[in-house]
């Protein structure tokens, strides 16, 4: 018997894929984009924050994000900003939202408009 760990098989994503082809990501990620980190001029959908968004077919919504750093002061409020941010959207069952810091956030994430905004463009 074996007791190593299961390496993680090739090709595996570090961050879990979207939902992309629901009717509903489009205006989560919108949703997502009217929060804003406090610290910096910039939506957390743009800093690359927002890791996962999983939408079920029962339109149960998952959200997996993480911070610019560990110590962020508004840590333990941020998911509730997303979370309050998209459950009203109209077909949204419910919303779950999980920090995660794995993988750890790098500038690498920012999007273009982030970038530019920041300017790093």
């Amino acid at each position: 018997m074996n007791n190593q760990a299961e390496p993680l098989m090739e090709g595996t994503p570090l961050i879990k894929p979207s939902t992309t082809d629901h009717p509903l990501y489009e205006s989560i990620v919108e949703a997502c984009r009217s929060v804003h980190d406090p610290e910096v001029p910039v939506n957390i959908y743009d800093l690359g924050l927002i890791y996962t968004i999983e939408i079920s077919d029962e339109n149960e919504v998952e959200i997996a994000m993480t911070l610019t750093a560990p110590g962020c002061p508004v840590a333990g409020e941020m998911p509730v900003w997303v979370a309050d941010a998209v459950s009203p959207l109209a077909g949204v069952k419910s919303v779950n939202v999980e920090m995660v810091f794995e993988p750890q956030w790098g500038m690498d994430m920012l999007s273009d408009e982030a970038r530019l905004e920041l300017g790093f463009m």
